[in-house]
């Protein structure tokens, strides 16, 4: 009865292995092109799911009060769009006499140029406990930003030229973010009653599309197999991308903690995702515009490839013990309700 039970409150966890098997063994199903068609599956219906349950689930003052928390917003994208550029670009420069190809090294400061993504922080934040509406907001806001940001950080760090279809994209995120999430908002207005008597597991049904997120990534990284790389250099680049993405999420749970910035437990969980997570699905069509034709396009990508599975694996794992570390610090918020006892306590 324990097993089952253990099995039952570690659901997740055990999900995010057997997908990764299935994705090995199979790769084709789920990747781009495949029976599944993430092209469309994931891309537009997925990401519409978890907006529409967004909006379904978060109360609408929530929503509201989040608008209005601007240092939060400030500190979600300074730290996307100038914190880790500078980072990574310091570290390439560390990198430059070692054995890694320049193209991966480039790659790297592609990398750190990327949008967040709209999807997968959500999801994390709202599975950890964190603040959702902030998690919403953020992601889209970054979405919106990098169409503008990503291309010109690039052609500063990198270089090339190239038209960004910015309609396109702001097409795609209206109808895969804005209208799904204004939507269940419009319908939880309606029923709202109903919706908060029958509890609807809106928490599952997130975790359940990230599972699917995270099985079509895998199989689209699985069914790479022209990347020309050695063995070797791309084993260095997941090691590398590993210990980035763990350093960059201990400093913002790190910096977010300080008391001058006045943020909430809650916020510091969202902060975690939505400040370290890069994407994939806006990152590879401008860097394919950008450096169409280039010899070196697929070495180049690799560092965004690996990073996004990364940052969902290594997310997906860490949401038991952020929301650990949450539970606890609430409860001790409660039971000490001291501002300054608690801000200590923070520090820890």
């Amino acid at each position: 009865m324990s097993v089952l039970r253990s099995i039952i409150q570690n659901w997740f966890l055990i999900g995010i292995v057997l997908v990764i098997f299935l994705a090995k063994a199979n790769p084709n199903v789920g990747a781009k092109g495949g029976y599944l068609k993430p092209e469309v599956t994931v891309k537009y219906i997925g990401v519409s799911i978890i907006f529409f349950n967004s909006g379904l689930s978060l109360k609408t003052e929530q929503l509201t009060a989040a608008l209005c928390q601007v240092n939060v917003h400030l500190f979600v994208q300074c730290f996307t769009f100038i914190v880790i550029p500078f980072l990574l670009h310091a570290v390439v420069l560390l990198l430059q006499t070692s054995p890694l190809e320049s193209h991966l090294l480039d790659g790297l400061r592609l990398l750190s140029c990327m949008p967040p993504p709209v999807s997968s922080a959500v999801l994390l934040t709202k599975a950890a406990g964190g603040n959702e509406a902030v998690a919403v907001f953020n992601s889209a806001l970054g979405s919106f930003l990098g169409v503008f940001i990503t291309p010109v950080l690039i052609l500063a760090t990198v270089g090339s030229t190239a038209h960004v279809p910015v309609s396109t994209i702001f097409q795609q995120l209206a109808s895969t973010v804005v209208l799904p999430l204004a939507l269940g908002q419009m319908l939880r207005a309606a029923y709202k009653r109903k919706l908060e008597r029958n509890k609807i597991p809106f928490g599952a049904i997130g975790s359940m599309v990230l599972l699917l997120i995270i099985y079509t990534t895998f199989c689209d990284t699985f069914s790479h197999k022209d990347m020309q790389v050695d063995e070797m250099s791309l084993v260095s680049v997941v090691l590398l991308v590993i210990v980035l993405q763990a350093g960059l999420m201990m400093l913002v749970f790190t910096v977010s903690k300080c008391s001058f910035l006045g943020l909430q437990p809650a916020d510091t969980v969202a902060l975690v995702f939505c400040c370290t997570h890069k994407s994939l699905t806006l990152g590879i069509p401008i860097i394919k515009i950008i450096f169409g034709g280039y010899d070196g396009l697929s070495l180049i990508s690799i560092p965004l490839l690996v990073y996004h599975p990364v940052q969902i694996l290594l997310g997906g794992l860490l949401v038991p013990v952020v929301k650990a570390w949450l539970i606890t610090t609430e409860r001790f918020r409660y039971m000490y309700p001291s501002r300054q006892r608690f801000a200590q306590f923070l520090q820890v």
